[in-house]
C-alpha cells in the first residue's frame, strides 16, 4: 500500500508489540506499598501481643474489656461499635469473654427486649493487670523508634484511620 492509500484507510490498528520490545508496565515495588508495610507491622504487633498479653487475651478480646471498662455497662451491639467490631465478630467476643468468666449479661432498664453487657469482679481484676501488659506491649511495639516518630505514627495512623 503507498502513502496515499494508508492516508485514505483512515488511522491503523496500533501493532501489538514484539515481546522483545513490550513497554513494560510501570515499576511497582510491593516493599513501597503502604498496605504491605502495615500489615508488616501489624503482624509483628500481634506476635508481641501474642508473646506478653495474660490469660490468652486476644487483641479483640482485650479491646472489648477495656471498652467496657471505660463505658461501664453496654449493649452488644454498642460495645461492639466501640470496639470496632462489626456485630458478628463482636458476638464471638462476647460469647469467649462470658465462657472465661470475665462478663456479666443483665437485662437493659430501657429495653428489656435487650441484654447489657459489663465487666464481672473476675473481667475487672484481669483488666487492671492486663493493661499493664498493654503498654509494656506498646512499648516494645514501637521500640525501634524516637519520641518524635511515635507521636508522628499514632498522629497519622489516627487519621488513616
Amino acid at each position: 500500500m503507498t502513502a496515499a492509500a494508508d492516508e485514505k484507510a483512515g488511522p491503523s490498528k496500533p501493532r501489538e508489540p514484539h515481546e522483545a520490545s513490550a513497554a513494560k508496565p510501570e515499576s511497582y515495588s510491593l516493599d513501597a506499598q503502604v498496605g504491605y508495610l502495615l500489615r508488616l507491622a501489624s503482624q509483628r504487633h500481634a506476635a508481641i501481643f501474642q508473646d506478653h498479653m495474660i490469660a490468652g487475651l486476644t487483641p479483640t478480646q482485650f479491646a472489648l474489656l477495656v471498652r467496657l471498662g471505660e463505658v461501664g455497662e453496654a449493649s452488644q451491639n454498642r460495645i461492639g461499635r466501640l470496639a470496632a467490631m462489626d456485630v458478628a465478630t463482636a458476638k464471638g467476643v462476647v460469647d469467649r469473654l462470658a465462657a472465661k468468666g470475665l462478663v456479666t449479661f443483665a437485662p437493659d432498664r430501657e429495653d428489656g427486649r435487650r441484654r447489657v453487657i459489663a465487666l464481672s469482679a473476675e473481667g475487672r481484676a484481669l483488666l487492671d493487670r492486663a493493661v499493664t501488659c498493654a503498654k509494656a506491649i506498646t512499648e516494645a511495639t514501637l521500640e525501634p523508634l524516637n519520641q518524635n516518630e511515635r507521636t508522628m505514627l499514632l498522629s497519622l495512623l489516627r487519621r488513616l484511620g
